[in-house]
This record gives C-alpha cells, sequence and structure tokens, in this order.
C-alpha cells in the first residue's frame, strides 16, 4: 500500500491500514477544515482495524467481534463512525470532519478453500462509505466492485446526466455518505467469492479522478497471477506515479491485496 499527498494539496488527509493477520485492509479519505481530513482518516482507519480483530483467546466478550463477517464489518463502521463522530463534537476546530471508508475482509473458512463453489458461503467481505472503491482484477478484466455514494453517481443512475459530463462535473466531490458526519451511518456491505489469481485495489479517489478504469487496468496488467511483494509495491507506485503525472490535483492512496494461487 502507499500513500501520496498528490501535486497540489500541501497536506494529506488519507489514511490506509492493514493486519494481513486477520485479513483486514482499509482505506480512508477524509475531509474537514484545519486539520479535519487527516485526523478523521486515520482515526477511522485505526478504529476500524482494531474493531475487526477476532477476541483475544479467553474472551468472555463476544459482542466485541460477532461471528457473522457482515456483522463484524458493520460493527467496526459504525465504531469508526462513533470515534469520528465523537471527537468532532469534542473539538471545535474539528467540527464536521468526515472520511470514506472502503475496505475488505478476506475470511475463509477451515472448509473452503481455493476450490470454492457457488453454493459456499463467501469469504471475502467488501464494505465501503462515500466514494473510495475497490476494483477487482479477475483472469484480465477489470471490474468496479463498489457504487459511488456521491451526488454525481446518483445522477448517473437516475440517468439525469452522461458519463462524460459527470467526469467533468463541478459536484464531483459531494457525498451522499460519510464516515463521521453523522451519529449513524450506513455502509454497503456485499460478500464475493474469491478466486486465485485475483487482485483486489481499494483507492481513494486522487486515483480515479486522475486515470480511467482503462489507464488502471493497463498498470495492473504487470502484476502476474502470483504475484510478489515486490510486485505489488512497484505497481502501487505506478499508479501513484500515473495519477500524479496527470495532475496530482489530491492525495491518492493505493492498496492491493493478491490472492495467489495455492
Amino acid at each position: 500500500m502507499l500513500s501520496h499527498r498528490g501535486k497540489v494539496r500541501r497536506g494529506n488527509e488519507d489514511a490506509c491500514a492493514a493486519d494481513p493477520a486477520i485479513g483486514a485492509f482499509v482505506v480512508c479519505d477524509g475531509m474537514g477544515g484545519a486539520a479535519g481530513g487527516e485526523v478523521a482518516s486515520h482515526l477511522a482507519a485505526d478504529t476500524f482495524l482494531a474493531q475487526i480483530a477476532p477476541p483475544a483467546p479467553g474472551s468472555t466478550s463476544p459482542s466485541r467481534a460477532p461471528a457473522r463477517p457482515q456483522t463484524r464489518l458493520n460493527a467496526a463502521v459504525q465504531a469508526a463512525n462513533q470515534a469520528v463522530y465523537q471527537q468532532a463534537r469534542q473539538s471545535p476546530q474539528l467540527a464536521g470532519m468526515g472520511t470514506t471508508l472502503v475496505a475488505l475482509l478476506h475470511a475463509p473458512t477451515a472448509d473452503n478453500h481455493s476450490n470454492s463453489r457457488a453454493s459456499d458461503p463467501p469469504t471475502l467481505w467488501l464494505v465501503h462509505v462515500g466514494d473510495s472503491r475497490c476494483y477487482r482484477r479477475r483472469r484480465g478484466y477489470l471490474e468496479q466492485l463498489t457504487n459511488d455514494h456521491s451526488l454525481v453517481e446518483e445522477q448517473l443512475r437516475a440517468g439525469q446526466i452522461t458519463p462524460e459530463q459527470a467526469a467533468q462535473s463541478p459536484m464531483r466531490n459531494l457525498i451522499t455518505r460519510a464516515v463521521g458526519s453523522q451519529p449513524t451511518v450506513e455502509a454497503d456491505i456485499a460478500g464475493h467469492h474469491p478466486q486465485p489469481g485475483d487482485l483486489y485495489l481499494l483507492t481513494s479517489d486522487g486515483l480515479t479522478r486522475e486515470l480511467t478504469d482503462e489507464d488502471i487496468a493497463a498498470i495492473l496488467a504487470d502484476v502476474p497471477s502470483c504475484a510478489t511483494q515486490s510486485n505489488l509495491n512497484a505497481t502501487c507506485k505506478a499508479l501513484v506515479n500515473a495519477a500524479n503525472a496527470k495532475g496530482g490535483n489530491d492525495n491518492i492512496t493505493v492498496l492491493l491485496i493478491a490472492l495467489n494461487p495455492v
């Protein structure tokens, strides 16, 4: 994973974090005056990871990490939302801060390995709030797995504007959901069936505002089906460099997860 402030912004309000041991990965894009955006994104990412972690051995508090992945994810998002919301209420200079959040939880069961069937329960869970995105590259095809919670996306779905108009809209920055802006937040949660060779990309909109899906796909094409840490690091740098080359008008954060064949 890699986060860069871009070529225009003076600070970086994005945050990314991961705990590969429990299969949890998260990207946040903060917003707010003063240092609000930076505080919101880091607080949300850290709280999400802490909440999603399974209870310690011998723990008697099952409510902290419920068994169902979608319940765990929602609880983690609500905990992050409360942390940001309460911090904003307690600190006047942080009033109005919030953040997007997109995260993956890879939670394979003991009897659900790489040869999964459609009837098997999902083992990869995706949650998001706002316009940070998740993409999946499978067998050379790039697919966006999230739908932006934004005014422009709602206009697109309603057929009020074209994709070309959406790309140039002055309202592209207006999101309709954010972590921390209200006492509670609705998160979209979906289960997926991963396959060996899948490559997942979590990213803030600093990447997707500068690069088309075709641009992203071309860069991800260089990642082999059995990726190494070096491959992923180099590809993160290539994505950030490409976004900066196109203007770098916002902070850019990318996180790659490769599911290598066993």
